[in-house]
């Protein structure tokens, strides 16, 4: 018979840039599986302008990469247990955001970035919760098929949405483009598409058309 238990578990986030008034933009960017969120960080050192910071959670579940030692890496989940572990990192992420959040001005802008696995982790994060953000940048990954329809699509209004992958991406098939389609649809979201030369990568020229 399963049982499950609440208890308190810490997870880690790292930062890019210094919390102070001067800030007027705040990213949460979320990494693919198999990241570490301090080596992923360093992909947003472009945007270290004294006017964004960025932080970077990192997946609750940590596993070696090949075999039994060596390189680690992280997931936000897997399909055992899978409700439990989103509503697992969903409640990571709004402790985030609210401890970052309390060190700026509060009218920062917010955009939440998910590359890969993150796209649906950093979805979920926009939709499911109360999290207050004007974009949502999806890289190379996609919609996840869960979404609650009404309220995805009463969270996604108005809000800025990005589509952004490599015209040479060997994840993203035409099934999943079909999919990210589909989705959109039935949340009836307003997605502006941005395609790079590259594959399963994130661009520097490509992010820095971010920078406001």
């Amino acid at each position: 018979m399963e049982h499950q238990i609440d208890f308190s578990f810490k997870g880690r986030y790292y930062s890019l840039g210094e919390p102070s008034a001067q800030i007027e933009h705040l990213w949460i960017v979320c990494h693919g599986q198999g990241h570490l969120a301090q080596y992923f960080i360093k992909k947003f050192q472009s945007l270290d302008n004294g006017r964004h910071l960025i932080i970077a959670p990192e997946g609750l579940s940590k596993y070696y990469l090949n075999g039994q030692s060596g390189r680690v890496g992280a997931t936000w989940m897997t399909k055992e247990n899978r409700l439990v572990d989103i509503n697992n990192y969903l409640n990571f992420l709004e402790k985030v955001i609210t401890n970052v959040k309390s060190n700026l001005n509060p009218n920062v802008k917010v955009t939440l970035f998910g590359f890969s696995q993150g796209a649906a982790t950093i979805s979920r994060f926009a939709t499911q919760t109360e999290v207050v953000f004007d974009r949502l940048i999806l890289w190379s990954g996609i919609f996840p098929p869960d979404l609650p329809p009404l309220k995805g699509t009463q969270r996604l209004e108005n809000k800025a949405i990005f589509w952004v992958y490599g015209n040479q991406d060997p994840y993203l098939t035409d099934v999943l483009y079909k999919e990210q389609e589909a989705i959109a649809k039935q949340l009836e979201a307003s997605i502006e598409s941005v395609i790079f030369d590259g594959k399963h990568e994130i661009k520097e020229e490509i992010l820095s058309r971010f920078l406001s």
